[in-house]
């Protein structure tokens, strides 16, 4: 598993950006969109999009060292998408689909990405490499996660409108939130604004109120 925490620069409603660490770089992709209500979201769309994705990723490659064709791009949503579904069921306790594990394991046939030690003792990668070493070094993580000894730690933001999905790695194992500076924020807010109604609610005094 893949689970250098670098983080990815993601956007509130209101454009406030907040770093989202998902954990591991499988789940890096769930950023890109997905099937569904996740349309709307989905930046992946040309060659030049997945090469963009993949310098934001963990993976952290240069668009200019990775040759992306049309075909890699619909292997990227693909895999995205089975992806979500088995995030999903897993952190919910569900049966896993049959179909969404056969993408992943056709996404993780060809070669993957070879690993490198930096100048600086870093993960690098040997360069120039194709869009199908990227998609496969992403779904062998996935291989690596859904049968290691994290999969039971997957699980969705507690917010009801976040859909967003992370490896919990936190030493208390009771991470809640895709990010305190986003969900977990608007949860306090909340919270502290419910107590303050609760304490300014005006007292009933009637007579009846004593019976």
């Amino acid at each position: 598993m893949i689970a250098a925490a670098t983080g990815l620069v993601l956007r509130t409603p209101d454009g406030t950006p907040y770093l989202f660490d998902p954990g591991t770089l499988c789940l890096d992709l769930l950023t890109a969109g997905g099937p569904g209500v996740l349309a709307r979201y989905d930046v992946l769309h040309e060659p030049s999009d997945l090469a963009n994705w993949l310098s934001l990723s963990r993976l952290r490659l240069d668009p200019a060292d990775v040759r992306v064709t049309s075909d890699d791009v619909q292997t990227a949503r693909r895999l995205r998408d089975a992806l979500w579904q088995l995030t999903r069921a897993c952190a919910r306790g569900e049966t896993r689909r049959a179909e969404d594990l056969d993408e992943v394991n056709r996404a993780a046939l060809p070669a993957p990405l070879v690993p490198q030690i930096t100048p600086t003792a870093t993960r690098g990668w040997q360069l120039p490499a194709d869009g199908a070493q990227a998609l496969s070094t992403i779904a062998r993580d996935a291989v690596e996660l859904f049968t290691g000894p994290h999969a039971d730690r997957i699980r969705e933001c507690s917010a009801p409108d976040c859909y967003l999905i992370f490896v919990d790695v936190s030493r208390s194992l009771r991470r809640r939130w895709c990010a305190m500076e986003a969900c977990g924020n608007r949860h306090k807010v909340r919270a502290l604004r419910a107590r303050r109604n609760a304490n300014e609610a005006p007292m009933d005094t009637s007579p009846d109120s004593a019976r």
